[in-house]
Parts: C-alpha cells; structure tokens; sequence
C-alpha cells in the first residue's frame, strides 16, 4: 500500500479521556485517525482511572473560577448527547449535589456559597442553588435523614462512571476505525507519521510544555450496601473538606486531598485515616464498609490552573492542563479542540493574524492559544 495514502490525518498521542475523547470525535467527523497510548486500552494508566467522574461546575466554583464553571455547565450539557452514540452502556446520573456540614462547622458555609456565587455564571446559579433546613435536607437525601440540620442541594448537577466511560470509548474508538496503538509509549523522539498531531499525553507532555506539574490526588473506593446514598455528597470542613460519590452496586468513590508533587506513590495512611474517618462522619455505615482500593494519580497542571489548546502554527496542537477538573470540562475541551485541529488542517488558519480572528469568534477563547500568543501557559 502507498505509505501516503495510509498517513492518518489526524495522530492522537495519549490515550487518557481528552485524548479518547478527542480521537473518537475526529473519526466520527470522518477524518482517518490513530492514537497512540503508553497503557492498556482499560485506562487504568491515566487520571481519569481514579476520578469520581464529578459533572459539578457550581460545586467547583468555591475554589474555580468562572471559565471552569462555564465548561462545566457547556460539558455536562454535552455529556448525555455522547454517552448516548457510544456502544456501550456508561452510568450517568444527573440528581444534583447535596453539600452538608456539621454544626462545628458551620460558618464554612456562607464561605462556600460566596465563593460560588462569586465564581459561577448567574444563569446557573439561579434555581441551581437551593438552601434546605431540618426536614428538607433529610427529604433530599433520606439516607442522611436526622445526621444534619442544614445542607444545600445543587439540583442540576451530575456524575458518571469514569472507568465505564473509559471502556465505552475505547469501544467507540474501535467502532469508527481508530487505528489504536496500546502500550505505545512515543515522545519526541518517536513522533508518529501524520498530517497533523495532537498531544494529549498529560504529564507526559512535559518537554513540550515545561510549565505542567502534577498535583496528586487519592481517593478510596468502598463497598457500602444499605446506605443507599442517591446522589453525590460534598462535606464541608475547614480540615478535611470531603465527596463521596455513589456509583452503581453500592460502590462509592470518596475523595479530596490534594497534594502538590508528582509523586506516583500509593496512598499516605494520614490519607487514608483523614478520608475514611470524614466519611465516617457523614454516615457511620461506612464503618463496615469493605475497603477495595486506595488508589492515587498525578493531574497535569498548568500554573493558572486552566486547561490549555495550543496550537503551534503549523500542524501540533496541544491539549494539555485539566488539572482536577478532567471529566466535568473534558467534553468541551475536547470540542473546542476538534474545532481548532481541524480547521489547522483545512488550511483556514495560516498565520498568527488569522488564528486571533478565528479564536475571537469562538465560543471558549481564552482556552485557544497560538504560541506567539502572549496569553500562552509559559
């Protein structure tokens, strides 16, 4: 076969869920398209492996700021949408947030809400942001019924399961053609042969963009039955700020430390003992429940703490930078993304000039860059 005509148009490099994301939005737009993935197919080498697959953009607006919030509110608009044209089925749920303290706390959550209302655009915070007392918190969340006497509950919040939605791509890749290349390690040294590249590779990236440093997360995941939490729950607490996450078959995901450095290391016991006993307090069933994993991962991030879409000019976009927030604002990305690389590739982008009036006109600019862009991640 002529080497030209098999060149892919498009070369993926990583396959984490942007990268996934993006090579599978690329091949149903009917572009050929290969992605190349250090790890196996299943995901559990990437980030998203040990997410809690929050979609809370008001939730995450105490410590984000307002361009997170609007892809959060953009990606959780557009995450049904895909999840329905994947051929395998991915728990999604859209029940909201319930954010609950207890009363030696309490003055954290005026903090909170002025954070949010602060951080979060006004649309989303009217009517998604509702205070509840005595009865009302224990009718949201019958669970914690009499644990609380106050909570907030964001009605239009959601989540998913991130290792299904990792499978359900990996099964979609292969549905439309991708030409996938696991346990393909590739760097610059290696690069695959493609009209146009795509560097999603996260912390991998960092010879290209030196700025990325990895902010390490750990998060536990139980076996509850009975406690029957039917939807995400955020704990505030000045110490142990806590989610726990209820996932299908009485599984939970609890999390939120946060730890600076990219060590790969398993989870610290001052971790572990700090997240169980903080979900011990939400609900003392979770004393019995079974341990499955401690599990910790390294998110690549950017000094501002935004994702970035750097186009180099000719044909390499980098797709870098989603920091905590992976799955709440990896849709949008990953669209805003599929729009920049493909119109790099059609020749509508030839110079510095022309990318600024094109980004102007698009609907996240401040996450498209060029790298003569002065707004650039260093």
């Amino acid at each position: 076969m002529n080497a030209h005509v098999s060149r892919p148009d498009f070369a993926v490099l990583g396959g984490g869920l942007v990268g996934r994301l993006i090579a599978w939005r690329l091949a149903g737009d009917g572009h050929r398209v290969a992605l190349y993935e250090r790890g196996a197919a299943d995901g559990s080498g990437a980030a998203a492996w040990i997410a809690a697959a929050m979609l809370a953009p008001l939730a995450e607006a105490a410590s984000a700021e307002l361009l997170i919030t609007e892809l959060g509110a953009a990606s959780l608009a557009l995450w049904p949408q895909w999840l329905a044209e994947l051929p395998e089925p991915v728990f999604f749920q859209h029940n909201g947030t319930l954010v609950v303290w207890h009363h030696a706390d309490r003055a954290e959550a005026p903090l909170f809400e002025r954070r949010v209302r602060a951080n979060a655009p006004r649309e989303l915070v009217e009517g998604g942001f509702v205070t509840l007392a005595g009865a009302q918190v224990d009718a949201a969340e019958p669970a914690l019924a009499g644990r609380f006497a106050r909570g907030l509950l964001l009605p239009r919040e959601g989540q998913l399961d991130n290792r299904q939605a990792l499978a359900a791509l990996a099964a979609g890749l292969a549905e439309r053609r991708v030409d996938t290349h696991w346990h393909v390690a590739v760097d610059e040294r290696n690069l695959p042969d493609a009209h146009f590249t795509i560097d999603c590779r996260g912390l991998g990236a960092k010879p290209a963009l030196p700025a990325l440093r990895g902010i390490r997360g750990e998060v536990a995941r139980v076996h509850a039955p009975g406690i029957g939490l039917t939807r995400p729950v955020r704990l505030l607490h000045p110490r142990y700020p806590l989610y726990i996450a209820p996932k299908e078959h009485d599984r939970y995901v609890i999390g939120a430390t946060e730890v600076e450095g990219e060590d790969m290391s398993p989870v610290t016991v001052r971790s572990a003992l700090e997240l169980l006993s903080a979900a011990f307090s939400v609900h003392p069933a979770f004393g019995e429940a079974r341990i499955l994993e401690l599990n910790a991962h390294c998110r690549p991030t950017l000094p501002d703490h935004r994702p970035a879409v750097i186009w180099d000019g000719a044909s390499t976009l980098a797709v870098n930078g989603l920091y905590r927030h992976g799955f709440m604002i990896a849709p949008e990305v990953a669209r805003s993304a599929v729009a920049l690389a493909e119109a790099a590739l059609t020749g509508a982008l030839r110079d510095a000039d022309g990318f600024a009036a094109w980004r102007d006109a698009a609907r996240w600019p401040t996450l498209l860059h060029h790298r003569n862009d002065a707004r650039q991640p260093a």
